[in-house]
């Protein structure tokens, strides 16, 4: 049993990124397939999903199509009870779905000025009004969430939940422009933008040159701060410490350097996402550990 996942480019797609934290954190299987939000294909790509219209979408193994984050987020947990998506305790779970609801349906001032990127920490960033009254409202229902369910850091109700997967591309928007939060909530940011499968998202987005960059800001930027400044750089050729992929187990044929030492990857997918940050990837830093020890 595999779901059929179809997203938008992952430096930009908010809601790409929440479908499929869904699938990833999680543990359920699935195949990703990418839409050409900037490409010009988008319509195209998406007409198979029809009347599903926007990114992310849902189909499941019998072939039914499910689109819109929340519905994709209810159908997976009526699934996969076993899984946890939601808080087991019903005061905890009936407030987080609250506050995904409120996501989807709100905080337009903050989605409309600060477009999500993954790329530079903007340095400068003066928000608006609306937007501080929406940081403002956010700051309320974490404060709310943590008080129904007693969790002080980490995890708004203890245990992870799709309460912090809808509030991770917030996340992101609070770290990429810089905006004004209480230390605590800035604390639960970074843990969101640290988990390791979100910091993998990232790296996979990074493989991806736009020019021109989407939503530019005429401001100075600094690196991104989880795996945003990797020592790791392409090279063209071998030999390579390893002569098979850490991922796929195939033959190597494209190459980066880190720290003297040349390691191959089957192809420059891997090679790149391992370039962008190479701490996010398991397979790789257990082979280059191994390799380290010997």
């Amino acid at each position: 049993m595999t779901y059929d996942l179809f997203i938008g480019d992952r430096l930009f797609s908010s809601w790409s990124m929440r479908g499929w934290l869904m699938l990833e954190k999680f543990g359920l299987p699935y195949r990703t397939h990418m839409i050409g939000l900037y490409s010009g294909t988008m319509a195209a790509d998406m007409e198979p999903l029809a009347p599903a219209r926007l990114v992310p979408a849902l189909r499941l193994p019998d072939g039914t199509v499910v689109g819109e984050s929340l519905a994709m987020a209810e159908t997976l947990a009526e699934r996969h009870p076993e899984a946890g998506l939601w808080p087991p305790d019903p005061a905890a779970r009936a407030t987080a779905r609250w506050l995904c609801a409120e996501m989807v349906a709100g905080f337009t001032a903050l989605r409309g000025q600060c477009p999500m990127q993954l790329k530079r920490c903007w340095e400068g960033f003066k928000p608006s009004p609306e937007t501080m009254t929406d940081l403002q409202r956010i700051e309320t229902l974490w404060a709310h969430a943590r008080k129904v369910s007693g969790a002080a850091s980490g995890p708004l109700f203890g245990a992870y939940s799709l309460a912090d997967i809808f509030y991770t591309p917030v996340a992101a928007r609070i770290v990429g422009y810089g905006l004004p939060v209480s230390e605590v909530n800035r604390a639960y940011c970074m843990h969101l933008l640290s988990d390791i499968a979100v910091r993998q998202w990232r790296a996979m987005g990074m493989t991806v040159a736009y020019e021109p960059f989407p939503y530019p800001q005429d401001l100075p930027a600094h690196s991104w701060p989880i795996g945003g400044g990797s020592g790791a750089l392409a090279v063209s050729t071998g030999p390579s410490v390893n002569t098979a992929c850490p991922y796929s187990g195939k033959p190597v044929q494209d190459y980066l350097e880190l720290d003297g030492k040349i390691w191959g990857f089957c192809n420059p997918f891997c090679r790149d996402k391992t370039i962008a940050d190479p701490e996010a990837w398991p397979k790789f830093t257990a082979m280059v550990a191994d390799v380290n020890d010997s």
